[in-house]
């Protein structure tokens, strides 16, 4: 027998935790992360501990697939990696060569492996690149850079050494980040306090010292009181805000009127509590930590929640603290080098998004980097500012992320090309033209990725294992479909030549990774100052008053409005995560599946006492024409005016057994939804929706 362990990234879910691959007679026997990463601790979420059942999974895509049937209708013929890519490379020519080169769209997951296939895209002339953030944290990275004038990665989160730690639309023990996990629950244990603000007790509240349990779709009015009485009672940092604060005496006036008892009427939230909360943050400060949101793809205003976060934390003094949200380090900062990109070899297309972003009025200050998919999709149906014919969705299922299935795939009708570049079976790649199918990821290697923090440094993404099937990575398929479309700069036959030039420069070699999958950057960490030119806003300071925000016709402090209640027989539907899946792609997990094989409906007990309701009971769960079968789980803790369910579930798919029925999906409760979306930050507003439910 013979074992050997590997590094490598876990790819269970979009964090890419650090991991340790125990490998016996060449089949992948046990993960557990690498105990040589800060923050892990040898540990792994659920999802990264059943990486196993992934790779082994008999009803995962196992070789390329070209459609022969209608679209959807599940009928494709097999074929080989040359058929495959020659067919898709050959749809992509003529597309071009009829609608341009800015006609193909391409949407992915996001994360740090993406630099060779954005090489691809701007190597192709497309400036069409986007990823799944509309239905997630658009609204933060706006609010971020409408504040700071740089996004939200610009800084980190000093859980270990906070003082306060605030959740609000973060669950952060449930969407794990396994560092971050630990780097809290440490903190606790040395006096962090946790306060939760959200509308039922997630698991983070039930670890917390406070918890608000807050009416949906308040979350603004919240924050504005809470900025209300940290001015009022002179509880924020002077020093701080005189130095870096542009128009603080507009954001006073502003609030003014939004005082705690006002707050307590709307949100439900006391006066008296929202007053302690404040004052209990004025005494951590500047170690006080609100997270300013992950998933905030959820009311019309949830632009003005994260960025009255970022307000809540400048006052606070927290901005470049420790123990709250220090500036980013990045290689440049300790005298290090960056990886080589590959997309630096080809020119930024010329043409303009198809989305509009950057360019169209009202969408000029959105960040242009990944877009918004949303609003691209818009082009395929009208061909307008210009037509878009082949879609590219990489590592992506729009039709489970975004809201109404039915209504989202009809926007997708004069597409001339559809491909899914896939691990696993979604909808999307149900409806494919062609399937590429991806090596999960404990059998592909991948490009070096780049750690930012306190002390930065690179990570790799070995290959613990030989592909199963007939999959290959990543860098691999795009390999092939650029040599196939003239890129000579991206025909790579090996990983290590890959490496080779991201390495170019920087003093580290592939041997450097041997020891622990890691290279640090620097011995100590480091904690950046402020200072001139950390804000690259005009001013150089922290603003109040965004002038892109408001040039397209946005307020940067826009007027409360109160969110509507839901008529007297309905409810808000809401959705979240929990620790056991990753939306819907692990639902089909053997390992997954067999701990938790359907959702529950949550509803207050008060509700479903009226209903006739009793847990365990099956309900209906209608809206939209579609109605659905979900058991019910009936509460004190959680507001009487929403029902909450785990996303991801309800799968239609024949080719995925153990999911296929199993529970509700939300996403079929929010009738043209895709269509609602946050005007301010981008972000689609998915839990605006009404829903009836009915004891099966």
């Amino acid at each position: 027998m013979s074992k050997e362990y590997v590094y490598s990234v876990c790819g269970m879910c979009t964090v890419r935790c650090p991991i340790q691959v125990e490998v016996v007679d060449g089949k992948a026997e046990y993960i557990q992360g690498n105990p040589h990463a800060a923050g892990i601790l040898g540990s792994l979420c659920p999802r990264g501990a059943a990486g196993t059942a992934l790779t082994y999974d008999e009803e995962r895509p196992q070789h390329p697939m070209i459609r022969v049937g209608e679209r959807g209708e599940g009928k494709w013929r097999k074929a080989s990696w040359d058929e495959a890519l020659d067919y898709v490379t050959d749809k992509l020519k003529a597309i071009q060569a009829q609608y341009g080169k800015e006609s193909v769209l391409f949407s992915d997951r996001g994360g740090p492996f993406r630099d060779f296939y954005r090489a691809f895209l701007r190597g192709i002339g497309t400036p069409n690149y986007n990823n799944h953030d509309s239905a997630c944290a658009r609204n933060v990275q706006n609010a971020a850079l409408s504040v700071f004038g740089f996004g939200r990665k610009g800084m980190a989160y000093d859980l270990k050494n906070a003082k306060h730690v605030i959740l609000q639309q973060r669950n952060i023990f449930e969407a794990i980040n396994v560092a971050e996990v630990n780097n809290l629950l440490g903190a606790m244990e040395n006096g962090c306090k946790l306060s939760v603000i959200d509308i039922r007790a997630n698991v983070p509240a039930t670890k917390a010292d406070n918890f608000y349990l807050i009416r949906p779709g308040t979350d603004y009015a919240f924050n504005l009181a809470v900025i209300n009485t940290l001015i009022t009672e002179e509880l924020y940092d002077k020093q701080f805000v005189a130095d870096w604060f542009n128009d603080f005496e507009v954001l006073k006036s502003f609030v003014a009127e939004y005082t705690p008892e006002w707050a307590g009427v709307e949100t439900g939230v006391s006066a008296e509590a929202i007053r302690d909360l404040a004052r209990q943050l004025s005494e951590a400060a500047p170690s006080v930590l609100w997270h300013p949101g992950w998933m905030t793809a959820r009311y019309d205003d949830s632009f003005y929640m994260s960025r009255t976060i970022y307000i809540i934390n400048a006052l606070l003094g927290s901005i470049g603290a420790k123990g709250g949200l220090p500036i980013m380090v990045k290689p440049g900062d300790v005298g290090a080098k960056d990886v080589k990109s590959f997309m630096e070899i080809y020119p930024k297309p010329e043409a303009k998004r198809v989305d509009g972003v950057g360019w169209m009025e009202g969408r000029k200050h959105y960040d242009a980097g990944p877009g918004l998919v949303n609003l691209a999709y818009d082009a395929i149906v009208t061909g307008k500012p210009y037509p878009i014919k082949a879609y590219i969705a990489h590592r992506h299922d729009p039709l489970m992320a975004f809201p109404d299935k039915d209504d989202v795939k009809a926007m997708w009708d004069n597409l001339d090309l559809l491909v899914a570049v896939t691990f696993s079976w979604s909808d999307t790649a149900w409806q494919a033209d062609v399937v590429l199918p991806i090596s999960p990821y404990l059998e592909r290697d991948d490009t070096i990725m780049t750690k930012n923090g306190a002390k930065p440094g690179f990570i790799i993404r070995n290959r613990a294992i030989e592909p199963v099937y007939d999959t290959k990575a990543i860098w691999e398929i795009y390999a092939g479909l650029g040599k196939r479309m003239g890129l000579k700069e991206l025909d790579y036959d090996k990983i290590e030549d890959i490496w080779n030039f991201q390495l170019e420069g920087t003093g580290v070699t592939i041997e450097d990774f041997a020891k622990t999958g890691m290279v640090s950057l620097t011995k100590e960490p480091l904690f950046k100052p402020v200072k001139e030119g950390i804000f690259k806003t005009p001013s150089g300071k922290i603003q109040i008053i965004d002038a892109k925000l408001e040039a397209d016709g946005m307020p940067s402090l826009k007027p409360y409005v109160s969110p509507q209640r839901p008529p007297a027989d309905k409810f808000r539907i809401t959705f979240g995560r929990c620790a056991l899946h990753t939306q819907g792609h692990t639902v089909n997990n053997a390992l997954l599946f067999e701990r938790m094989s359907e959702n529950t409906l949550w509803i207050h007990t008060d509700r479903a006492k009226a209903l006739g309701i009793a847990t365990d009971d099956y309900v209906t769960v209608s809206n939209n024409g579609y109605s659905s079968k979900i058991r019910a789980f009936v509460t004190d803790f959680i507001h009487p005016e929403a029902v909450f369910m785990i996303h991801g579930f309800g799968h239609t798919l024949p080719c995925e057994s153990r999911a296929l029925g199993k529970g509700a999906a939300d996403n079929l409760l929010m009738p043209k939804g895709i269509k609602r979306y946050d005007k301010s930050g981008g972000a689609v507003s998915m839990q605006e929706h009404f829903v009836q439910v009915a004891r099966a």
